[in-house]
Formats: C-alpha cells, sequence, structure tokens
C-alpha cells in the first residue's frame, strides 16, 4: 500500500514538472500494464474526474506511437499534452521536419503537417482520455494471441461541458 503512494506522488510529479499540469490523483485505474515490449502505461483518475494515461518507456517514443497504443488500449484520446512551456511543440516539430524535406515550400498548410507531427519525439507522454472503448482497458500480452488483454473493465466517457 505504501509503494502505490509513492507512485501515486511520482505519478503526480511528472505531471507537474515534464508537462506543467498540477492535479491531485484519485485513482489509479491500472498502474505500469505493459503496452509494449519495452513502454508501460498508467490510467488514472484525478479529483476532477478527469481520465488521464501516462505513458513511457525504455525506446523512444513518437507522438504516432503513443496514439497507436491509446488506441489498442482500448481509449478514446481527447488531448496529447505537450511538454511544459512548450503549447506548440507538435506544431513546430512538424514545420522543422516538414522544412527539412521541402525547404522551398512556403504555402504550408495544416494538412501538410500533419503526418509530420507524428514523428515528433513524445516519452514520457501524458494523455487527456475522453473515453473508454467498450468500458475495458487491454495490456500488451505477447502470449495471447491478439497480442492484448484485458486490464480492467472501467467503464468512462467524458462529458462535454460548455
Amino acid at each position: 500500500m505504501i509503494p502505490d503512494i509513492y507512485d501515486d506522488i511520482a505519478l503526480e510529479a511528472i505531471a507537474n514538472d515534464l508537462f506543467g499540469k498540477t492535479f491531485d490523483i484519485r485513482e489509479v485505474v491500472v498502474r505500469d500494464v505493459p503496452t509494449t515490449h519495452t513502454t508501460k502505461a498508467s490510467v488514472f483518475m484525478t479529483s476532477k474526474n478527469q481520465l488521464y494515461a501516462l505513458i513511457h518507456g525504455r525506446a523512444p517514443l513518437t507522438l504516432g506511437d503513443v496514439r497507436k497504443i491509446v488506441k489498442r488500449m482500448g481509449l478514446v484520446a481527447d488531448a496529447y499534452i505537450p511538454p511544459s512551456g512548450q503549447p506548440k511543440y507538435f506544431d513546430n516539430i512538424a514545420m522543422d521536419k516538414f522544412k527539412a524535406v521541402y525547404p522551398g515550400r512556403r504555402d504550408i498548410s495544416d494538412a501538410d503537417l500533419r503526418f509530420y507531427r507524428l514523428g515528433a519525439p513524445y516519452n514520457p507522454a501524458l494523455v487527456l482520455i475522453d473515453a473508454v472503448t467498450d468500458g475495458i482497458i487491454k495490456q500488451f500480452d505477447p502470449n495471447d494471441s491478439s497480442n492484448w488483454r484485458i486490464a480492467k473493465k472501467y467503464p468512462y466517457r467524458r462529458i462535454k461541458t460548455i
């Protein structure tokens, strides 16, 4: 029980230090479940009833990798939180990569940058969750035929207010 409290404090510290998000963790739904051979994820509920996923690993991750992991876990992402102090982080990385490939282009649209955003380094990743698909959070299991198994049943859908 005591190590779990330290893990909760560590999750809050990572969210505050790396992403500039300050919140109190009310409940950790799943803790350090494997999502690939080298990455793990923790899904937790804050005191404001918002569900977040923190994904980290030893191998480098990109925004595209994180999107795949979130989807395969059975989660629907609402927002990918950029690093603290860099609100345009994904756009800046995409612009740099796009200009490296097409140095002469001047009229760059959002559609042009969509692919290059996916290549932005993103480890660790903090994702605001909109819903849990079918009420099941999955974890990676190389011994299963589908490579994924149920980690926890947890129905959740974020109700958006105006």
